[in-house]
């Protein structure tokens, strides 16, 4: 089994989510099937059929963040020293051909969210700038095409 590197935090917001689905959703759906199954002939029966579809969907969402939490690894980005760039770190990037400042963090895959510029350390990017220091340059291969990028800071942001 491949172990994921995750912070407290994504453990938690995952967690969550897992306990939100079983506790609160689940039942909620199972109500529903029922209740549609009350309805009569089923094979016409929009409702069930759509109550049903509600179901398999919760159990593939709750198989999916088990399959996480299972394969996860808390590490504490607090205790890893940020002098490179290493998990957790949050990276500030100078774009050399737009001459553009660009921040992001690197994170767990699970945790990544592009609108608060949290990357995988699994990204392309993210790949190519661990172990990086302060002012190392790198040409980036990614989707896009390739990238210039020079390391302007590095540093750990709890947040």
């Amino acid at each position: 089994m491949t172990k994921e590197p995750m912070t407290k935090e994504g453990y938690d917001k995952t967690a969550q989510k897992l306990k939100e689905l079983k506790l609160i959703e689940k039942p909620q759906i199972l109500k529903a099937v029922d209740e549609a199954r009350q309805l009569g002939d089923l094979k016409e029966n929009a409702e069930y059929h759509a109550a049903k579809e509600q179901q398999a969907n919760c159990e593939k969402q709750i198989a999916r963040l088990e399959d996480i939490i299972s394969k996860a690894v808390i590490i504490d980005p607090a205790k890893i020293p940020h002098d490179k760039v290493n998990f957790g770190s949050t990276v500030v990037l100078i774009d050399i051909q737009e001459d553009k400042e660009i921040v992001y963090k690197i994170v767990g895959s699970q945790e990544t969210d592009i609108s608060q510029n949290k990357i995988s350390f699994h990204s392309p990017l993210a790949k190519q700038l661990l172990r990086k220091e302060v002012g190392d340059e790198i040409i980036a291969t990614l989707p896009g095409g390739e990238k210039e990028f020079e390391i302007e800071e590095i540093y750990y942001d709890d947040q």
